[in-house]
């Protein structure tokens, strides 16, 4: 297996995936690219308008912007896989995080509450049964889910929001899995926002930067989810507000107070610094702010280290 993460006939042993943290040390990670999405085919591209882009896609630049945030993960030590192209994937297929949840089980199937993300599921299982990731199950309808919505507050809590993307029935099918496996399952409300044609999840409002500390969207979220947040004794950062709009909110960590975010965004990125984190970024102008996901969106971590 390579360092791009092309499959050579090698399988990943079972001790090699688990996902039960947002702030672990990132060692394998799935991406898709827009190559692989098919932003560079005109009858894939021009639906930009339908799955609610700001524009039509500029495929050389997204290109470039993905290949930079691959470089980026390389660097901070993590194994790239690259989802390979199909038919059935549409621009959103870049935003790899939603369509499946990883845990120390195997990989959950999820279903995606945008329709036209269904198929992403079945091709995210498919590819990690190839490198020898089990199975844990597969959300069905009535459900939906999409792990944009999907916070591990520990190893043995997730906390889920239940909005537009996700609803009561996939968070109890979630549930349904993961308490055998001794995971409490949590629900936390999301705002109508923009309302449904906008993509507004859990993660649009938290990114969990360490084992404590937690970026936050604080006029968006919940009482209840801010008051569970204090509760745990999580310290929070505020976005710089102006930013909102370039996703200032969505930053990766990459373990060991290490983090990955938007270049767009400076000044929340130094109030990260002041926090005692280091921060890395690359550009995200078309691959990112175009279509709404920010770092942890491209990104469907299956290995961090505990």
């Amino acid at each position: 297996m390579n360092r791009s993460g092309e499959v050579q006939g090698a399988v990943i042993n079972s001790g090699a995936f688990n996902c039960h943290s947002m702030v672990g040390r990132l060692q394998r990670v799935l991406v898709c690219s827009p190559r692989a999405a098919g932003w560079d085919q005109p009858a894939v591209a021009e639906c930009w308008q339908k799955l609610g882009f700001f524009h039509a896609p500029d495929f050389a630049t997204a290109q470039n912007q993905h290949a930079e945030l691959c470089r980026q993960l390389e660097s901070a030590g993590a194994e790239v896989f690259h989802l390979p192209p199909a038919s059935d994937l549409s621009l959103d297929a870049v935003y790899t995080h939603d369509p499946s949840l990883a845990s120390d089980h195997g990989l959950i199937g999820l279903h995606p509450g945008k329709t036209n993300r269904i198929p992403e599921a079945r091709r995210h299982v498919e590819f990690c049964r190839n490198l020898g990731m089990p199975t844990l199950g597969q959300i069905q309808a009535p459900g939906k889910t999409e792990a944009g919505d999907m916070v591990w507050l520990d190893s043995t809590t997730l906390l889920i929001g239940q909005g537009f993307r996700t609803n009561p029935a996939g968070i109890a099918q979630m549930s349904a899995l993961l308490q055998p496996h001794g995971v409490k399952v949590l629900s936390a409300a999301l705002p109508y926002g923009a309302g449904p044609s906008a993509c507004l999840h859990l993660m649009s409002l938290i990114s969990l930067l360490d084992e404590r500390t937690a970026l936050v969207d604080l006029p968006w979220l919940a009482v209840e989810t801010v008051a569970l947040l204090q509760s745990r004794d999580y310290r929070l950062v505020e976005i710089e507000y102006p930013e909102r709009e370039t996703l200032a909110c969505n930053v990766l960590s990459l373990g060991a107070r290490r983090l990955l975010a938007l270049e767009e965004n400076p000044k929340t990125n130094q109030k990260l610094r002041q926090a005692g984190f280091k921060v890395m970024t690359f550009p995200g102008s078309e691959l990112c702010v175009n279509g709404g996901g920010g770092p942890t969106c491209l990104t469907r971590p299956l290995l961090r280290a505990t």
